[in-house]
């Protein structure tokens, strides 16, 4: 019997979702204005590798939804994380 939730449209969103509420908590722990917080990356020259650790939720989820055997919400997850990846490519080197 298949799941409402294996679906590739679930596991897209929140693979998009995630990455955000990870980058929000690292914001939160950090205690310091968007402004100052937004300079503090760019200067030290870390926002790209910031980003990349954002992702690395997304594999928690992934293997949730394969245990679960959510293969199409996991399919959506694996989806979302190959355009960060890809994001991440463009940004750092073009």
């Amino acid at each position: 019997m298949k799941s409402k939730f294996d679906n590739m449209i679930l596991g897209t969103i929140l693979g998009f979702i995630i990455p955000l509420l990870a980058f929000g908590i690292l914001y939160y722990f950090n205690k310091e204005k968007i402004s100052q917080f937004k300079e503090l990356f760019m200067l030290a020259d870390i926002h790209i590798a910031a980003f990349s650790l954002c992702v690395v939720p997304n594999l928690l989820l992934f293997f949730i939804f394969i245990w679960k055997n959510y293969y199409f919400s996991a399919r959506g997850v694996l989806f979302a994380t190959l355009l960060y990846t890809i994001t991440v490519f463009i940004i750092k080197y073009i």
